[in-house]
């Protein structure tokens, strides 16, 4: 997982925070997200190609874009997930490479 840890660091942490708690009403918290357990598909796509739509979560609404990382690649993706689903408070357990790669094939 410190793969995963790395790239959250260097790409999410600003954003999300170093504990996931997110930026008021810029980013969202990422802290026991019922919103990851439901959207699991979707979080790769978030990751690779951004998030353009607004999102709720824990009841409040989130506007602000989410910029791509188009140069991660499906590994990497599959490794911050883990990191992501797996930390503050979170415990959604592994999250497959080849799950990660056919996610990514279906984003809209």
């Amino acid at each position: 997982m410190s793969n995963g840890k790395d790239i959250y660091k260097a790409k999410c942490q600003n954003c999300h925070g170093e504990n996931g708690e997110g930026l008021g009403q810029l980013a969202p918290p990422l802290t026991d997200s019922v919103f990851l357990k439901a959207n699991k598909t979707r979080l790769a796509c978030f990751i690779k190609n951004g998030a353009n739509e607004s999102l709720i979560i824990h009841g409040k609404e989130y506007k602000e874009k989410m910029p791509a990382f188009p140069e991660l690649a499906d590994i990497d993706v599959a490794q911050v997930m883990v990191y992501i689903t797996n930390s503050f408070g979170n415990k959604q357990g592994f999250v497959p490479y080849t799950q990660v790669s056919k996610d990514l094939q279906n984003c809209k």
